[in-house]
């Protein structure tokens, strides 16, 4: 037999396949109806476990891992469509239609911010780019921030989330966990990095670098071509500019911004010493109130997971089963919970979109906790 003759009986079988999905389909919908007649749950857990229990035993031993594959996007794709033929509603549904309803149609112009750091910091940067006149409050760490939100002393704040060189920030991810915030914009910010010293100093005088940990990550290759240099992390790269101008020695230098330069007396002694040109940290907006503001077209959500196998390619499957982009997937340990992880996504859909509320009414019953973060766009 040719390949050609092959493929033949290949379409043969993916024709009674497909009309034998379709009857399945069909089976579906009449659950569907009465499940709603009955006012029953869609998720029938005992069910699944004992068809997929039968489903394994009755298939080929090469082919029980494949099997168990494709019948869990199955069961997947049919309580996808049952939901969306019952038309499950949820809080967090309708608590994001009366956001949309009740958000004004442009970003505020003006505003109380909170961010970490002192002037000149990234944050600050990245602050006065999302407002015209932000009245920025600022504050020593990330924790502080979130802080501020919660009680109200600002309306909201600045923070980084990740950098395309170093990585995610993983305190702010880690904090994510204790306060309750929502993010209402994000923008990407390109980040360059000046070895910045006090006026007259030569780069063979130099005994001491200081910078916040993600600069000296993202300045690893010219750290390495520098002998004898001690490199002292701290909080924010303005605080190390400002550290070294308050120093007035010419034995320390900071890795820091332009605008820490002008801003603190500072002499730029090597321009743009990252290691690549194409750095830039993401920075999200958050506030404690939802605000969902036109053009929305990115969406956050936290969740955590039952500790077995396949809880994360269940969640995986639904995006894929709704054709929702997934952009951002980040895991970090739960304190205190061995081997138990929180999950966030940033999915890449349109709040107006069907298909995301569509999963929205059923992520909530699918983990053992759903976090809604906010929709909202990304300013580059």
């Amino acid at each position: 037999m040719s390949i050609t003759d092959y493929r033949e009986k290949m379409d043969i079988i993916d024709k009674q396949f497909l009309d034998l999905f379709e009857q399945r389909m069909q089976v579906s919908k009449e659950i569907a109806a009465y499940k709603k007649e009955k006012n029953l749950s869609v998720l029938d857990l005992k069910r699944e476990r004992e068809k997929m229990n039968e489903i394994i035993e009755r298939s080929p031993e090469e082919l029980k891992d494949y099997s168990s594959i494709l019948y869990s996007m199955i069961f997947e794709i049919s309580r996808s469509y049952q939901n969306r033929l019952i038309g499950v509603r949820t809080d967090i549904m309708d608590m994001m239609k009366k956001a949309i309803d009740n958000t004004p149609k442009l970003f505020p112009e003006i505003a109380p911010v909170a961010c970490q750091g002192i002037e000149g910091a990234n944050s600050q940067i990245a602050c006065d780019k999302l407002f015209r006149n932000a009245n920025i409050m600022y504050f020593a760490n990330f924790e502080a921030v979130f802080s501020a939100i919660e009680k109200g002393l600002c309306k909201y704040g600045v923070i980084p989330v990740e950098n395309s060189t170093a990585g995610s920030v993983n305190k702010v991810y880690d904090l994510m966990l204790k306060h309750n915030f929502k993010i209402v914009r994000s923008i990407r910010l390109k980040i360059e990095h000046n070895l910045l010293v006090n006026p007259g100093t030569k780069l063979d005088q130099i005994k001491e670098i200081y910078s916040h940990e993600q600069a000296i990550a993202q300045c690893s290759g010219f750290l390495s071509t520098l002998k004898g240099v001690k490199i002292i992390p701290c909080e924010n790269t303005a605080v190390a500019a400002k550290s070294v101008a308050e120093s007035g020695k010419n034995t320390v230098a900071a890795l820091a911004s332009s605008m820490c330069m002008k801003y603190y007396g500072l002499e730029c002694l090597q321009e743009s010493v990252q290691n690549t040109d194409n750095n830039y940290t993401r920075f999200i907006c958050i506030s404690k109130d939802l605000e969902i503001y036109p053009g929305a077209d990115r969406t956050s959500i936290m969740l955590i997971l039952s500790h077995e196998p396949g809880a994360l390619y269940k969640i995986l499957s639904r995006f894929y089963a709704l054709g929702i982009n997934l952009i951002k997937l980040e895991s970090r340990p739960l304190p205190n919970h061995e081997f138990e992880f929180m999950f966030y996504f940033d999915l890449d859909v349109p709040v107006y979109s069907p298909n995301l509320l569509q999963l929205m009414g059923e992520l909530p019953g699918a983990c053992e906790s759903f976090t809604y973060l906010g929709s909202y766009s990304e300013v580059i």
